[in-house]
């Protein structure tokens, strides 16, 4: 069953006026780099998830326009209009309008952009962002810790950059940062045992072969107290270096292959079956975990593909609603939409 039915925008990035009709459960939409095929999934991810995955409003509104508007109307009917005025941004749903989107109107996505191919190689902030943002559509509460966690970090991190800094100054920060970190921790533990159990079964049947792979959580995995006791052990460090140097914010995730770091001796085509495999898992999972069959936002990823892993893709994805943007036409696929 099709999720979105239909995406109207208005001032919407380079959009002055678009109207897209998604009538069908793939829906491809085909331009050439810059004619603003991103901006529609932009849109979509904004309706459903209440943030834009891109950028701020500020930037999302056209050039010279004193608004944007942004309509996405659901198979039940209902529809989520956005509107920001240069100002401030609402949603507004069955006429009821809010300053962010309900939770109870948040949908679960899967979003595939050309980066997320080179996650194996990225840098650790981008891996950690990747993780988090799937981590937050599994559970709301993740998110609220997260945010919890870095508003104490922040804080913590102003403290240091006075010159009459003293421990006692920071002990609250810091056993905030150890209660919110502590249990941040136990989420990316316990969420990633979850994708590493289905990991290497779903690459195989990518690769054809008996390879194996998993994601290896780099950082501390420790209870609240000793969490604390790292904070105050690294006090003299952080006091000259000005920041937090122990803490969830400088962990990292590494891709293994056959037991060995998979950045360095996986191969190309290696490292993007485990990225698939990784974003096949997501969907699984956050329909697992969500109860609801999420939207997969394809962004213009096919030139980034072998022939091999674009069927993979439609695939294992053709029980899910897909949006599909790209700048040649994959075959067996109709265009739904051509800029």
């Amino acid at each position: 069953m099709n999720i979105i039915k239909r995406v109207k925008l208005n001032n919407f990035r380079c959009h002055d006026e678009f109207d897209l009709d998604c009538n069908r459960p793939t829906t491809l939409i085909i331009g050439e780099n810059g004619s603003g095929k991103t901006s529609i999934l932009e849109a979509i991810y904004l309706a459903l998830r209440g943030k834009s995955f891109k950028g701020v409003d500020k930037e999302i509104l056209r050039n010279n326009a004193d608004y944007y508007r942004a309509e996405i109307e659901l198979a039940d009917a209902q529809k989520i209009i956005i509107r920001f005025n240069g100002n401030k941004k609402e949603f507004e749903i069955d006429g009821k309008k809010s300053l962010r989107l309900p939770k109870k109107n948040r949908y679960p996505v899967v979003l595939f952009e050309p980066d997320d191919i080179y996650l194996v190689g990225s840098s650790p902030s981008r891996r950690r962002d990747y993780f988090d943002e799937l981590f937050k559509q599994i559970n709301e509460n993740y998110g609220i810790i997260l945010g919890k966690y870095n508003k104490a970090l922040r804080q913590r991190n102003d403290l240091l950059k006075e010159e009459t800094i003293s421990r006692d100054d920071l002990f609250s920060w810091n056993v905030m940062c150890a209660n919110y970190g502590a249990e941040i921790i136990q989420w990316r533990v316990n969420n990633l045992a979850k994708i590493n159990n289905k990991m290497t079964d779903i690459y195989r049947n990518i690769a054809k072969n008996d390879d194996s792979c998993e994601i290896k959580y780099l950082g501390f995995n420790v209870d609240e107290n000793k969490y604390l006791q790292n904070l105050e052990n690294n006090y003299e460090k952080d006091r000259i270096l000005g920041y937090t140097t122990f803490g969830i914010h400088r962990d990292d995730y590494e891709f293994i292959f056959n037991n060995k770091k998979a950045d360095g001796s996986a191969s190309r085509g290696e490292n993007r079956s485990m990225i698939l495999a990784l974003k096949f898992i997501e969907a699984q999972i956050l329909e697992q975990e969500v109860g609801k069959k999420p939207v997969v936002l394809l962004d213009d990823i096919f030139s980034e593909l072998d022939e091999m892993r674009q069927r993979h893709l439609i695939d294992n994805f053709k029980n899910y609603q897909m949006i599909i943007t790209s700048t040649a036409v994959p075959s067996e696929m109709r265009v739904d939409k051509k800029l």
